[in-house]
């Protein structure tokens, strides 16, 4: 059988190996993070059983949802339809499977007893001609090998609230009818969670699958594309999932992978950020390709350069815009209310994104400009600016002179900063630090000058707070909050500030670098009104 679901070949293997011999009767499998695709890989599976051509493992199964079958006469004629494979059509009266028969089959649980062995005996018999079903003819060998029945139910934990009297005997199916016969629960709660009180359902072969690794993911992710390239016409025009366009939306899925995956592990949840973010993240090289001037184009109006992934620097800088907007999309897509393809229209980037330069423009105080270093600054929220300027500060002053330059004395005197002189040993004069590179600084040094800067820049711009009457309370309450403490990972994730400690370092504070520049520092610090010339000990 191919493997059909890349990430979850140990489920697939245990499942075709149970049920090509003698499958336990009562099976659990718990998936705690995406339990809805997992019921789709196992009846994917089923369904490569039920069409293999060793008669010995074939089996016949129907998949019901708990959600959707919320009475147990849902329940029972959605199981006994799928196993007789009975289309209910509308043009017919919606009947079920068992013309008269079928009433009572729905009534009660022993009802439903009856019916699923009168379904047995169907399925023996080899689906007869006249019946409304969906398979082909059936050899001879079919007819001796009716294979087991299985009976799949999905969200199996809704049973609990809603039919809690069906769990006990949906567990014990098999016992009741006799019959070569297989139940499944698939549910995101442990069984312990759900267990029928004093042991009156029998303990079930448990299955635990584990959430799926980044490569898992990303194998998983890139399937869809493959899906979605091959559903594509041969010789349509360059799109989105152009089969050329593969390695880059590899590329891409370890971009997004590394932004959302720690927030959510769902393939599904990952499969519509990148459904919604990839058309307008690779429009920019789709409108390059289809408006290059003075091409050669045939005489039936096609072109004979093939659509290639964009070189490398094309390609950071596409992810250098495009990442801070995968957490964006993720909380603006959640609850899912507005299709992926719908969202995608409505935030599309702009034409001329790789011809223009990257970043914004700043007016400074003399009448010149600055340019911002990129696309991640200009939608930050005032306090993570104010990081990023007392980022600067640590990274380029020195660290025993942060007293002098951030500490108020009793009589409020003017801070001073060191004249800048030239070194008497070598005759020339010594390179400022912000030429020589950022230097590292621990994380409570960066606190510590983020509240001095906004007890000193940001009293005036406050809400009135009058419970906060002692100088500097306000400040305290600011630098102590979890928000600043995720604003300075998200910083980090997006590259505006480099950590130089590694991760699982649990002696002393992380340590950073500051990852902007002097003008993007001194563009971020004039929205601030904050004189970061001033607060520079050496601003040369």
């Amino acid at each position: 059988m191919p493997l059909e679901n890349p990430g979850y070949e140990p489920l697939v293997a245990e499942i075709s190996s149970l049920f090509s011999a003698r499958a336990p009767p009562f099976l659990y499998i718990n998936d705690p993070v995406s339990p809805r695709t997992t019921a789709f890989v196992v009846n994917s599976v089923l369904s490569s059983l039920a069409h293999s051509s060793d008669a010995s493992c074939r089996v016949n199964h129907a998949q019901v949802n708990a959600v959707v079958c919320f009475t147990p006469r849902l329940l029972y004629d959605a199981v006994i339809n799928q196993l007789a494979e009975w289309d209910v059509k509308w043009a017919e009266g919606c009947a079920n499977w068992g013309g008269d028969d079928a009433q009572k089959w729905n009534d009660n649980l022993d009802g439903f007893v009856h019916g699923l062995k009168a379904v047995h005996s169907f399925i023996q018999r080899g689906f007869p001609s006249g019946s409304n079903k969906g398979k082909s003819k059936q050899t001879d060998d079919d007819l001796t090998n009716d294979g087991q029945i299985i009976i799949v139910v999905e969200r199996a934990e809704r049973l609990q609230e809603q039919m809690p009297d069906l769990l006990v005997p949906l567990a014990r199916l098999a016992e009741l009818t006799q019959l070569d016969l297989s139940m499944i629960f698939v549910s995101d709660m442990p069984w312990e969670d759900i267990r029928p009180a004093f042991g009156a359902s029998p303990d079930p072969y448990y299955v635990d699958v584990e959430p799926l690794g980044k490569e898992g993911l990303s194998r998983r992710l890139s399937a869809a594309f493959d899906s979605a390239s091959a559903q594509r016409e041969q010789n349509s025009d360059a799109d989105a999932y152009h089969p050329n366009l593969r390695p880059f939306y590899v590329q891409f899925l370890s971009v997004l992978l590394d932004s959302c995956s720690l927030y959510v592990q769902d393939p599904n949840e990952l499969q519509y950020i990148a459904a919604a973010r990839w058309p307008g993240f690779v429009q920019p090289i789709l409108d390059a390709h289809n408006h290059r001037p003075g091409e050669d184009v045939d005489m039936d109006g096609t072109s004979d350069l093939e659509l290639r992934p964009p070189p490398e620097d094309v390609r950071m800088r596409l992810i250098r815009i495009f990442k801070p907007t995968f957490t964006a999309a993720l909380d603006a897509l959640y609850p899912r209310l507005d299709h992926a393809t719908n969202w995608d229209a409505a935030n599309q980037p702009e034409r001329d994104l790789l011809t223009k330069p990257v970043g914004q423009t700043q007016p400074l105080a003399d009448g010149g400009e600055v340019q911002v270093d990129d696309g991640r600054i200009s939608d930050l929220p005032r306090m993570a600016k104010f990081i990023l300027v007392a980022a600067y500060l640590a990274s380029t002053n020195p660290h025993n002179k942060d007293v002098r330059m951030f500490g108020r004395a009793q009589d409020e005197k003017k801070r001073k900063r060191r004249a800048y002189k030239a070194s008497a040993k070598t005759g020339t004069a010594r390179a400022p630090q912000r030429v020589l590179g950022p230097n590292p600084f621990p994380l409570d040094r960066l606190i510590a000058i983020f509240g001095a800067l906004l007890e000193e820049n940001d009293v005036d711009g406050r809400m009135p707070a009058p419970e906060y009457s002692i100088p500097g309370e306000y400040t305290d309450m600011e630098t102590a909050r979890v928000g600043i403490y995720n604003t300075i990972i998200e910083l980090t994730d997006i590259g505006l500030l480099h950590r130089t400690s590694a991760p699982e370092k649990l002696d002393g504070p992380p340590t950073f670098k500051c990852g902007i520049s002097y003008l993007t520092s001194s563009a971020l610090a004039q929205q601030l009104d904050i004189p970061l010339n001033d607060l520079l000990w050496d601003p040369a």
